[in-house]
């Protein structure tokens, strides 16, 4: 006799069960001006080892806890804690790589070594939920982030040496721009292969 109270679900989930189209850009658009917005009030200016270890956490976790939410029918809860760990990593061992300098160049290689740690680690989650392309995942990130840096240096140029932990909502646009159509993708396939099987 099976009990259902030990079924897993590891699998590949259902065409039903993907998040409506506007659940990530809206988690991206929200989530990093908050997570950011936090860790500046705790951590301060990202101009010291502990101070993008905090921030990175800080910020992580928020960003981390409002995609889950968009992405809850397909990831588990440890979305967040490979989001809060990608952003700590990534942040402190970018920042450091360029001295904390702030000039468009630097922010740029920050934000791709932060989005490889941080698409890293959420790669390594969809891969484990049987996500089809979660490899691209990881790759897509490392431009994305730095990309997205490189249009907030220019928006909010002016504050520039506030030394965030992440990029601003012109950057999150790009962001959701460009990951939104990779993710639907990813989660299209998914659903078909799962259908197919």
């Amino acid at each position: 006799m099976t009990s259902l109270s030990h079924k897993t679900d590891t699998g590949p989930r259902p065409t039903s069960s993907r998040p409506p189209v506007w659940a990530w850009p809206l988690a991206v658009l929200v989530g990093f001006p908050i997570g950011g917005y936090a860790a500046s009030l705790v951590a301060g200016p990202v101009d010291s080892v502990g101070a993008a270890l905090l921030g990175g956490l800080i910020a992580g976790a928020v960003v981390g806890v409002i995609q889950w939410f968009a992405l809850r029918r397909v990831v588990p809860w440890t979305w967040i804690v490979a989001t809060s760990i990608g952003m700590a990593v990534g942040l402190t061992v970018g920042a450091a790589l360029v001295d904390y300098e702030i000039d468009r160049g630097a922010l740029m290689l920050m934000g791709a070594v932060t989005g490889a740690a941080v698409g890293g680690l959420q790669a390594m989650v969809l891969a484990r939920q049987r996500i089809s392309g979660a490899t691209w995942w990881a790759a897509v990130n490392p431009p994305a982030w730095a990309l997205a840096w490189l249009v907030s240096s220019y928006v909010i140029s002016a504050n520039i040496d506030e030394r965030f932990t992440n990029f601003g909502a012109s950057g999150c646009l790009l962001y959701a721009l460009v990951t939104a159509p990779l993710l639907a993708l990813m989660l299209r396939r998914t659903s078909a292969e799962a259908s197919r099987s």
